[in-house]
């Protein structure tokens, strides 16, 4: 989850779609490529309904698998994993996946609706020009409270150190997603590379593993909506949908900064249905199918032009796109490079602390 541009998820990706010969399709309306189409994506971002559209309008049928953090999607790639087409990475993983070869560089001459894409995504800094991902909707690793059990307003990563709430406190079961909050609230950057800062951030961590009532990312936004939880370390996303249901539940940037991601697409590497990929992707950079994206998500879109499509209570939702001075505060995760054994020796330890 970033942020979006230089420094900045995430668990956090996005659409270009393409097509070589049905270039005019993108133009002037349905068609029919028929085939196949094979996409891992992010659990929560691609909603049914955008598929659906798609298969009615191109004929092609869509089969996807869902995950759950980068690691996870990353790792069954590496495994050796075939039959994607297309893979829905966030920015640090991006830069993962190009290095170890498994996704390809993109035709940026089969997405015709790639001038969409806002202005700030397009020269970003983990794939500089676009290379290899499609930005497709961005959002930010916060703090998500229910108003029944906390109180006073949540402004800091400290209150996820509140022994008050001992058992009633979530942390995202992602090794770089902890260790943001694990980083920040001891005053340093989410990105560090930094060895001595990262086993600071691993103290922090353990020291706060007896308060917590776990570590989840996939039902923590349903946890402090029914109150389960009082706090939890939150991708905005998906806390955002719970909001609409909810109004007890708030959602907060740190002062600390918190992070910014870019979850976008990208082609897998060898993919079968190579065409039918950059289709998809086009696809969903039309304005008025990123804007029902985010209407149905509760996501931020990456495609600038959708946004006035929206309706007031999103558009202008800043839990949704976030005030410029947040995202200038907030942190960017990139790729750590060597440090990453420093993270994942240190979450090796947090995970095993009793």
């Amino acid at each position: 989850m970033s942020s979006f541009v230089s420094w900045g998820r995430r668990s956090v990706l996005l659409g270009a779609v393409a097509f070589g010969l049905v270039f005019g399709l993108a133009v002037s309306g349905p068609a029919h490529a028929a085939g196949e189409l094979h996409i891992y994506a992010w659990s929560g971002e691609l909603p049914q309904e955008i598929v659906d559209d798609f298969e009615k309008e191109t004929g092609i049928t869509v089969t996807f698998d869902t995950f759950d953090s980068n690691e996870t999607m990353m790792a069954k790639l590496e495994a050796g994993a075939t039959g994607y087409d297309i893979v829905n990475p966030s920015q640090y993983a991006v830069q993962i996946l190009a290095k170890k070869g498994l996704i390809e560089e993109l035709e940026h001459g089969k997405i015709a609706n790639i001038g969409n894409i806002s202005e700030e995504f397009r020269n970003v800094s983990y794939d500089s020009g676009n290379k290899y991902q499609i930005p497709y909707l961005s959002g930010s690793t916060g703090l998500a409270y229910n108003t029944d059990c906390v109180k006073e307003e949540v402004t800091s990563w400290k209150s996820l150190w509140d022994e008050k709430y001992k058992g009633r406190i979530y942390m995202l079961d992602n090794m770089l997603a902890a260790y943001i909050a694990g980083l920040q609230v001891n005053g340093f950057r989410a990105s560090s590379t930094n060895e001595a800062e990262i086993a600071k951030a691993t103290e922090s961590l353990i020291a706060q593993k007896p308060l917590l009532a776990g570590y989840n990312s996939t039902n923590f936004a349903d946890l402090v909506s029914s109150g389960e939880a009082c706090l939890v370390e939150a991708w905005s996303g998906t806390v955002i949908q719970v909001m609409a249901e909810n109004p007890k539940v708030r959602y907060v940037l740190p002062q600390e900064g918190g992070t910014m991601w870019v979850d976008g697409f990208s082609v897998a590497k060898g993919a079968a249905n190579r065409d039918n990929a950059y289709i998809f992707i086009d696809y969903l950079l039309k304005p008025e199918v990123a804007a029902k994206v985010t209407k149905l998500s509760k996501i931020a879109t990456c495609v600038g032009k959708s946004r006035e499509l929206l309706p007031p209570e999103i558009a202008n939702n800043p839990a949704i796109f976030l005030p410029k001075e947040q995202v200038a505060k907030a942190d960017f995760i990139l790729d750590a490079g060597d440090a990453m054994k420093f993270y994942q020796d240190g979450w090796t330890k947090v995970k095993t602390a009793q």
